[in-house]
């Protein structure tokens, strides 16, 4: 959205983490025993990564200039996250589809999906599912990665393939859990 100058608000987003994802000391919020049968969330509206996410959005939108409402969610497994944002926005949803479909056509590891996904359908994997569901004015985002792989290794895997030339894909065509 940011890339084609359409984010015209505010930007509210939950992202549930797994256990692996929601920082790297041990503490007591993220020991199996706390986390299991348990949801929480954490430093909303303050975030460490909103700094990032601003900076970015701001390469790709200059004049963005409105909040990004993150609230993060320690979710009860270990790994994945699981990704809701929702804007204003005033076109169609095939408008949008295409939007997107043609902003990461280039990206190995991101797919356009029809349905809602599944945090299971990227587990163990390098993959990027996005879902996009329209609201009246409201779009909703749906997006979901494997944190340890996408999030960190497949990411430094893939970043290692294309300083060294080889495929970008090379050793991270990975299962996920429920295919």
């Amino acid at each position: 959205m940011a890339a084609n100058g359409l984010l015209k608000g505010e930007v509210h987003t939950n992202g549930i983490t797994g256990s692996t994802g929601a920082g790297v000391k041990p503490g007591p919020t993220s020991h199996f025993s706390w986390r299991n049968n348990n949801i929480s969330i954490y430093k909303a509206f303050n975030h460490q990564h909103l700094k990032e996410i601003n900076q970015s959005l701001k390469q790709l939108q200059p004049d963005f200039d409105h909040a990004i409402n993150f609230i993060p969610v320690r979710g009860n497994f270990s790994r994945g996250i699981f990704v809701s944002s929702y804007i204003d926005c005033d076109l169609e949803l095939s408008e949008l589809r295409k939007l997107y479909a043609d902003f990461y056509q280039d990206a190995a590891f991101t797919f356009m999906i029809e349905s809602n996904p599944d945090l299971k359908q990227v587990v163990n994997t390098n993959k990027v599912l996005i879902h996009l569901e329209k609201y009246g004015n409201k779009l909703l985002i749906l997006s979901v990665i494997d944190n340890l792989l996408k999030g960190a290794s497949g990411q430094a895997v893939q970043n290692m393939n294309l300083i060294f030339g080889l495929p970008e894909t090379m050793g991270l065509q990975l299962k996920s859990s429920a295919f």
